[in-house]
């Protein structure tokens, strides 16, 4: 499942359509949506590196984390250096978010903004206009004047929520998804920080959302009792489902459990886990989806008008060439013999006839008309 996420943020949109949008969801009781935006954003610099990503490019929008740890830890991921500096932008969302450090006096231990060539600070962020523009500025460097598109990953959306309003952010976050330069977004959120609104606008606006949940709930006992031995044991692994909108409409609901190593994050399927979350998240109507074994057993027993239903035997049915006389009103009062239609004993022999049959006080043809005009199939 983590690799179907990962193919769909390599392969990015079809002409004329919005860019895959990844929503990463966790929360304080399993804090590890941080290392799966790091494995998510390795796994896309690395392919964009390599030249098999729809994606020339990747902007990091860092509010955060500082520039210089997204620059060692895609280093650490194996993506070549010289790569990093051609094929990724930072934008400096996280040294001076509001723009202050110009307003106080210079102290000797502030961090100095990286200078870094593809390092670009940005001041206010606020300011969610010309956030916007800062994004699509650095990613022409990689797209120039031509149909080429680059990706866009926002490392916490839940920063950028404590300047901002809630409209506005998922406005940003919407006009990144329907830009015709942007080839896919991905971005993180701490859940439970928000109300559940904030989750549900961000979700709208998201093709995929995975939410990382803990195995096992932390109760009042573990905490009373100091129990790190079991907090060590479940930080290191959690849940992570996802819900997946596919391009027909349709939502698919999976699940896979995460564990953490030293290497990075891994992820194994869950069977069992798969079935169960797609019967609790069914959406809950007023009627049944589902057919019962006895409706499915009259549902097979009901005779469609286009099946054949001669059983046999002739059928007689009024041709509609000469009105009904007041005893034929009700078809089913007298039953009709104007015309005669082919057993299945001749259907199946496969040349069978149909005739129309005249009574002896019908009209006699005209003499232009043929006598013997029988429609023979």
């Amino acid at each position: 499942m983590a690799e179907s996420i990962s193919r769909s943020l390599r392969d990015g949109c079809l002409e004329g359509e919005h860019a895959p949008a990844l929503t990463i969801e966790d929360s304080l009781a399993c804090p590890l949506g941080s290392h799966v935006f790091d494995h998510f954003l390795a796994n896309l610099a690395s392919q964009i590196a390599d030249g098999t990503s729809q994606a020339r490019g990747l902007v990091l929008v860092a509010l955060n984390r500082s520039p210089s740890f997204y620059i060692d830890l895609l280093r650490r991921k194996g993506v070549d250096a010289s790569l990093v500096d051609k094929w990724v932008r930072i934008l400096d969302c996280y040294s001076d978010p509001l723009d202050w450090k110009d307003r106080i006096p210079p102290l000797m231990n502030v961090q100095k903004p990286s200078t870094r060539e593809n390092v670009s600070f940005f001041r206010d962020v606020r300011d969610i206009n010309k956030l916007l523009s800062s994004v699509l500025d650095l990613g022409k460097g990689f797209v120039g004047q031509g149909k080429t598109r680059f990706a866009v990953a926002v490392d916490q959306v839940s920063n950028l929520l404590r300047h901002t309003s809630l409209p506005s952010v998922a406005g940003l976050l919407n006009n990144l998804r329907s830009n015709d330069q942007i080839s896919c977004i991905f971005w993180l959120i701490h859940s439970d920080l928000h109300e559940p609104r904030v989750s549900t606008a961000l979700a709208y606006v998201s093709t995929v959302v995975a939410s990382v949940q803990p195995i096992m709930q932390l109760t009042d006992e573990h905490r009373s009792r100091r129990d790190f031995l079991w907090l060590e044991k479940n930080s290191c692994k959690a849940k992570f489902y996802v819900r997946l909108k596919r391009r027909n409409g349709r939502v698919k609901l999976l699940a896979e459990e995460l564990h953490m190593d030293q290497v990075g994050v891994k992820f194994a399927a869950v069977t069992s886990e798969n079935s169960f979350v797609n019967k609790s998240l069914l959406p809950k109507v007023q009627f049944n989806l589902q057919l019962s074994d006895q409706e499915r057993v009259d549902r097979a027993k009901v005779v469609l008008p286009y099946e054949h239903q001669g059983n046999g035997e002739a059928i007689q049915i009024y041709d509609g060439r000469r009105s009904l006389s007041d005893d034929q009103k009700d078809p089913h009062l007298v039953q009709p013999s104007t015309f005669s239609v082919m057993t299945d004993a001749q259907a199946t022999s496969g040349n069978g006839e149909i005739h129309y049959i005249r009574d002896s006080d019908d009209e006699q043809p005209d003499s232009d008309e043929d006598p013997d005009d029988d429609l023979n199939i």
